[in-house]
């Protein structure tokens, strides 16, 4: 089979832990962009859902720090965080070993991945997943790209990376969906946070719904740093997306900065 889904979305902790805090109006917009990506996502009939993510130091440090990596795991715990801080309660969510060893094998004959059989899920997944499989009844495989800790992977690996899972997701029989999370600008754990820049995440989405990849690829990590913040790192995640949906449209169904949630909260689905 091959994709049958693909999209990208926020994962800011503060959409669920700070919900209470943010204009209702603006919070229950965004809300109902998660509904609509939710339903096109049940309706493509998935039977398993690869979440591309961060890292955040949940799993993985500086003494060991993979650029891109895959979860193996019979199932996973999440969030790591304090559930009351975060919103979202702490389950169990199911995995399927036998199609992440299959998706991982296919991935190493064009990308060198690293593996884990253990992982525990922060934000970065937990939030996606509150919205998108509320009933946690869908098998997940979790990847992560470093994000945060430099030196960072290339851009053009990154859509390189998108492009083996891909292949991967082709390769076996089941129904496959993606979705990549993360910022786009936003300034964690600083004094900045809150701050958005607004024109550099809609030119960046223009960018990503054109699958415009010699434009995606352009940026230089001082540029992002300086535009979109550390945070901003993680348009890694999108643009991973975008090279495992290479040639195809998206369209942005909700973007809106937020600063309570400290980011433009962004809804995307690419059309396959």
């Amino acid at each position: 089979m091959s994709l049958v889904f693909a999209g990208v979305c926020s994962h800011a902790p503060g959409i669920t832990g700070r919900a209470h805090m943010a204009d209702p109006a603006a919070k229950d917009v965004l809300y109902a962009g998660f509904d609509r990506m939710r339903e096109a996502l049940e309706a493509s009939k998935p039977d398993a859902l690869i979440v591309i993510a961060a890292e955040h130091f949940a799993n993985f440090f500086m003494n060991n720090m993979p650029a891109y990596s895959i979860g193996m795991g019979e199932e996973y715990e999440g969030p790591i965080e304090d559930p009351d801080w975060l919103g979202i309660p702490r389950t169990k969510v199911p995995g399927n070993v036998d199609l992440s060893r299959r998706i991982i094998e296919e991935t190493l004959n064009t990308c060198d991945v690293a593996y884990a059989e253990e992982w525990k899920f922060d934000h970065g997944i937990s939030v996606p997943l509150h919205f998108l499989t509320p009933r946690y009844d869908l098998d997940i495989i979790p990847v992560n790209i470093n994000c945060q800790g430099p030196p960072l992977s290339p851009l053009h690996r990154a859509w390189e990376f998108g492009k083996s899972l891909r292949r991967a997701c082709d390769a076996v029989p089941e129904r496959i969906a993606l979705v990549g999370t993360g910022g786009i600008s936003h300034w964690p754990a600083t004094p900045d946070s809150g701050k958005i820049n607004e024109p550099w995440d809609r030119e960046f989405l223009d960018r990503w719904c054109n699958n415009d990849k010699a434009q995606l690829l352009s940026y230089s990590d001082a540029e992002t740093y300086r535009d979109g913040g550390q945070g901003g790192f993680e348009i890694r995640t999108f643009i991973a997306v975008s090279g495992a949906t290479e040639g195809s449209s998206a369209e942005v169904w909700h973007y809106q900065p937020i600063p309570i949630f400290a980011v433009g909260c962004t809804v995307g689905v690419v059309t396959l």
